[in-house]
């Protein structure tokens, strides 16, 4: 898999397309940023590992207490906040060292029911990790996922939608397939009941991606999904953690 040509298109794509926020830096020769917060009760039966969008990194997530506002909701997950910011996915390894730094280390410390929430850049983050390892995390709570440009999304919708669509082969990801990959894994997911009741979306009416985020909407049970009042900013993202976490089968 060329993953570094694949993330290499993905930044620049992403330079022209998000928010017009710099994006937070990071050192990519250093472990991934986290910082773990424990469940008020223990032992805790699950644990989520949160992936910030283009502009934030994870002291900007502990300034807007995300782990209390997850604890609040479940108050049996431990919660991981990380720094996996643009950096690393221009090194083109932010699947394979969320794997290898977060996911893996917590299964071997037990932890068999770990969840994924992404905002924006880290939504479609937590979609190429489920890409690259299917079935590994219990669940996916996207907000405001990044789902690439206009010209896949113009495929999709001359198709017919998502279950009509069909990407052909899989391929090996690179530049020029990244997002055939992308909205493949969508496809499967929201194609599977089983696994689709694991994936959950919020965004908002005046999203700058709503179009493309409806057309995975459709594809999944309505009470997964939800339209509240606002933009692609953290006033719409707090109140989308609090009701997409509320709203989950325990």
């Amino acid at each position: 898999m060329n993953s570094r040509l694949l993330l290499q298109s993905l930044a620049i794509a992403t330079l022209v397309l998000m928010l017009s926020a710099c994006a937070a830096g990071g050192d990519v020769r250093k472990p991934i940023p986290t910082e773990e917060f424990l469940a008020a009760k223990q032992p805790a039966h699950r644990l989520v590992v949160m992936l910030p969008g283009r502009g934030d990194d994870l002291d900007s997530l502990k300034r807007k207490n995300v782990a209390a506002i997850i604890q609040e909701s479940w108050p049996d997950a431990d919660v991981i906040l990380t720094g996996l910011t643009m950096p690393f996915y221009r090194e083109g390894r932010a699947s394979n060292r969320l794997h290898d730094e977060i996911v893996a280390p917590a299964q071997a410390n037990g932890k068999r029911e770990i969840w994924l929430i992404g905002i924006s850049l880290g939504g479609m983050g937590g979609l190429l990790y489920e890409h690259e390892y299917p079935g590994r995390v219990a669940g996916l709570l996207l907000l405001s996922p990044y789902l690439g440009d206009d010209g896949i999304h113009s495929q999709i919708r001359e198709a017919g939608g998502l279950q009509a669509w069909q990407p052909g082969p899989t391929q090996t990801l690179n530049s020029d397939t990244f997002q055939y990959e992308l909205w493949r894994t969508l496809k499967v997911l929201t194609g599977n009941p089983k696994r689709a009741r694991d994936v959950w979306l919020a965004y908002g009416a005046d999203e700058p991606f709503r179009k493309p985020i409806e057309m995975v909407s459709s594809s999944l049970p309505s009470g997964q999904v939800l339209m509240l009042p606002g933009e692609h900013d953290w006033s719409l993202w707090i109140p989308a953690i609090t009701r997409l976490l509320d709203q989950v089968t325990p």
